[in-house]
């Protein structure tokens, strides 16, 4: 074995095994070649893929801290990072979908926050919220909706998101919680793999209050524990190291308006180790 890599492992492993959180950026898929020979694979797979990458890329160029060894633990690879500059701002939207696999509403505002700083804008255009799924056998509801929401308005009104949105929500969860929210859910995602056809009846609502009706092919659960250790292991060469839970996942497009294309997209991933 290359002694560089022995050396290598021991050093990440002793900042992985220091380490109470971890936030990872996959950097821009649209020009990882890496990634482009596995299209097209579900969502699951590409974030699987993406994390084991950005993991064992990272990991190729870790260098022992000058310091103390950090709390939160950035694997990012800064050639791949997808900065926007102030003068092709106006140009682009910037949207996101934030998967919350903990209730918790300061993982929103870290996610927002960790978005707007890597892609170094002041605002994200537009977000939607995947709120974790209700417990076996219930049902969502407006109440279990309520404290994610209360949060992306935080943000609207702080500036830092212009739109916000949902995902899922038939149309009388959608109504609750248009006439309950202060700030105006302005997009709906529906998965088409539970339905060919948009329901008339959120249709119409959609239409009457200015609602976007948008189509996603997301899983209900994007990734599993299982699946993200698995992909934590794999990425950093088997390394036993300590469970990690996944917080939050926040999936960013960055759209050329005027031509409709996608400049970049990519993943950011925060996780945080399971007390023992």
């Amino acid at each position: 074995m290359d002694p560089q890599n022995t050396n290598m492992n021991t050093e990440a492993k002793m900042l992985l095994n220091h380490a109470k959180t971890l936030r990872l950026h996959t950097g821009n898929l649209v020009n990882r070649s890496r990634l482009k020979k596995k299209c097209p694979c579900s969502p699951s797979e590409e974030l699987q893929d993406c994390i084991q990458a950005t993991l064992s890329d990272w990991f190729s160029m870790t260098k022992p801290p000058s310091e103390d060894l950090p709390d939160t633990l950035d694997c990012s690879i800064p050639q791949a990072t997808d900065a926007i500059t102030p003068e092709e701002r106006e140009e682009l939207k910037v949207s996101a979908k934030l998967f919350l696999c903990e209730s918790g509403q300061s993982s929103i505002r870290d996610a927002v926050e960790m978005a707007c700083q890597t892609l170094a804008v002041a605002q994200l255009d537009s977000v939607i919220i995947a709120p974790p799924g209700p417990l076996e056998g219930d049902n969502q509801t407006l109440a279990h909706l309520q404290p994610a929401w209360e949060e992306l308005e935080a943000l609207v009104r702080s500036q830092r998101i212009a739109a916000i949105g949902t995902s899922d929500l038939d149309k009388d969860l959608l109504e609750q919680l248009y006439n309950w929210a202060q700030v105006k859910p302005s997009s709906n995602q529906v998965n088409l793999a539970s339905c060919c056809v948009m329901p008339p009846d959120l249709t119409a609502f959609a239409k009457e209050f200015d609602i976007q009706l948008l189509t996603h092919n997301d899983p209900k659960e994007l990734m599993s524990a299982a699946t993200f250790q698995e992909a934590v292991q794999e990425g950093t060469q088997d390394l036993n190291i300590a469970d990690w839970r996944l917080e939050w996942v926040l999936r960013y497009s960055i759209i050329v308006k005027s031509r409709g294309i996608i400049k970049a997209k990519g993943y950011l991933v925060s996780a945080r180790k399971a007390s023992p």
